[in-house]
């Protein structure tokens, strides 16, 4: 009988492997879907990209639709717990009751950083925004419906705004998102366009104060 041979010591256990090539399948995933939109890019295009076997897409997600989703999920989730930790830094500060500006800031500024061309979250956030207009139903479905992440925020503004009908604080923190959701650095050729190219600016804190500027002042007035 031959003797039982000790694994290779240098070849990691399955679950290991399976680990990494999910990891390398979401990165190439997430890359290409954000440069190229989720249209134009094939499960063989993503696996080529990420060194791994055709068929890793499926054996791990299901399909395409599942890995947008969970890619979707994924860097959602990371957005939310940014803003989440800035609105519990400013009720921390604030015994509870923190400033329109303060709560407006946590709402604004993780996504506006993460879109910054220098942030390495960029093709993240490019991601994000692919994943709004171009996802599947699924996608669709938890944009207009989960509302958790954002809870918060309206009871924040409500706290600092006794004076304002909920109603009106939900209508005014609509009109933000949109601002956030259509301010984007890749979008802002139209405006230098439309200006001339006076409002040319790559100064993420001068645009997040433009930004604050503007939605505090609609909460305000």
């Amino acid at each position: 009988m031959r003797p039982l041979q000790d694994p290779a010591p240098d070849l990691p256990p399955e679950t290991e492997r399976d680990a990494a090539t999910k990891a390398a399948v979401l990165a190439a995933a997430e890359r290409l879907f954000a440069m190229r939109g989720l249209r134009c890019v094939s499960v063989r295009d993503i696996t080529a990209e990420a060194g791994v076997n055709l068929a890793s897409v499926n054996y791990h997600f299901g399909s395409k639709d599942a890995l947008v989703f969970e890619i979707f999920r994924r860097r959602t989730a990371e957005l939310s717990r940014d803003r989440a930790r800035m609105l519990h830094e400013a009720i921390s500060r604030h015994d509870g009751k923190p400033p329109v500006r303060e709560i407006l800031a946590a709402l604004m500024e993780p996504p506006l950083r993460w879109s910054n061309p220098a942030n390495v979250r960029r093709i993240a956030m490019q991601f994000i925004i692919r994943a709004r207009s171009e996802g599947s139903d699924a996608v669709r479905e938890i944009i207009r419906t989960d509302v958790s992440h954002l809870r918060p925020f309206a009871e924040a503004l409500m706290t600092a705004l006794p004076h304002l009908p909920p109603e009106e604080v939900y209508w005014r923190l609509h009109f933000t998102l949109g601002m956030i959701h259509n301010n984007r650095f890749a979008e802002f050729d139209r405006l230098h366009a439309l200006s001339d190219g006076i409002t040319r600016d790559s100064d993420v804190d001068a645009l997040l104060k433009r930004m604050l500027d503007f939605a505090e002042a609609g909460f305000l007035h």
